[in-house]
């Protein structure tokens, strides 16, 4: 009986040694899950994290965003609004020295005048500061760009489609003009 003894207890070691086995499997069966559950949870809150993060980063610029169309609609508005500032500035003191030629009683028809020359200077000079140029196409080609004919005349003297008198002046404000020059123009005599 001893040799079945003996085999018995190596058949129960065998068992036993295979339970334990058993049991350390399922134990890292069960515990694998746990350990996978624990790092699926770890990376759900990480891409929750970095999804409110970007969440965040998106509202933010969204509202930077609304701000600056803000501003820049307030900007282009006071620009219209405020846009002639400079030009009253500039004309200010043109006002001012004729207002005080008008309050001068006794003044002679010489002093009317010299006050007239020196408030036309001012006006001048405010409208050179401003890019405002004078066109006064007296003696030149006539530019049909710069320049609106009133009427033609004949003239020997000049070349046809030449400006022979200037009824008003234009003026160009930066290279665009605000108003043509009022012209004739000359045009070749016709022989009888």
């Amino acid at each position: 009986m001893s040799a079945q003894k003996q085999d018995n207890d190596e058949t129960t070691e065998q068992v036993t040694e295979e339970a334990i086995v058993e049991v350390q499997e399922d134990e890292a069966i069960l515990a694998s899950p746990e350990k996978n559950a624990d790092s699926l949870e770890a990376q759900l809150e990480d891409a929750q994290a970095k999804a409110a993060e970007n969440w965040n980063q998106y509202l933010r610029a969204k509202a930077e965003m609304d701000n600056l169309r803000r501003r820049n609609t307030k900007d282009v508005e006071n620009a219209h609004k405020y846009g002639i500032e400079k030009f009253v500035t500039e004309l200010l003191p043109v006002l001012d020295s004729m207002g005080m030629g008008l309050a001068t009683k006794d003044a002679s028809a010489e002093s009317l005048r010299e006050g007239m020359e020196l408030t036309m200077n001012m006006l001048v000079t405010m409208m050179e500061k401003l890019g405002i140029e004078e066109v006064d196409p007296l003696n030149e080609q006539f530019n049909a760009d710069k320049h609106q004919a009133m009427g033609m005349q004949p003239n020997a003297d000049v070349e046809p489609n030449t400006v022979t008198a200037v009824m008003q002046k234009g003026y160009v404000l930066n290279d665009r003009l605000i108003r043509p020059a009022m012209v004739m123009v000359s045009k070749a005599v016709e022989e009888n």
